[in-house]
């Protein structure tokens, strides 16, 4: 069993073995909100800006990739870092790097890999890409249009009848406290 929350797992698998940053965004949102006190909650979001970043630079929204990945920077601690089993020093340096490449529009992109140091964890997360026939630090597939453009593509009838019940449901509360 794992000592990292099963969400990070998730991510790692997301952003290594199927570089789609869309998801780890996801899961690592859903994560970071559910666990509001996380003494990791900074890294989290700085691990939501990395994949943010990526999903942009890929997409060549290289205005939007830059932000998200300065703020990457500002939000990953190196003690939080060591906890997920990253190596702060090597992650820091090619975020740096990718920063600056993004500055550039005559980069192509490429995709990252995590410094990860915790060799449990790797081979936990290769074992996850064997059982489901993944390949772990695979290459962005291009011709996978959903994957590149995730969030213009997927289905978002469950998430806007929820803001739509929210909505409601406070409509409700307003006129019931006037």
């Amino acid at each position: 069993m794992s000592s990292y929350p099963q969400a990070y797992i998730d991510y790692l698998i997301y952003f290594h073995a199927e570089r789609d940053y869309f998801e780890c965004h996801e899961v690592m949102e859903e994560y970071w909100k559910e666990h509001p006190g996380d003494p990791l909650a900074l890294c989290y979001v700085g691990l939501i800006q990395i994949a943010v970043a990526l999903y942009h630079q890929r997409r060549n929204n290289l205005k939007g990739a830059q932000k998200m990945m300065a703020s990457a920077i500002n939000n990953l601690t190196n003690d939080g870092m060591l906890a997920l089993g990253l190596d702060p020093v090597v992650l820091k340096k090619l975020l740096q790097e990718r920063l600056s490449q993004m500055s550039n529009s005559n980069t192509n992109y490429e995709d990252l890999n995590l410094p990860l140091t915790d060799t449990e964890l790797v081979s936990e997360c290769v074992k996850r890409c064997t059982e489901s026939s993944l390949h772990w630090q695979c290459q962005s597939d291009f011709s996978n249009t959903f994957v590149i453009h995730k969030h213009k593509l997927r289905d978002r009838s469950s998430v806007i009848a929820e803001r739509e019940q929210s909505r409601m449901t406070k409509a409700q509360q307003r006129g019931r406290t006037s």
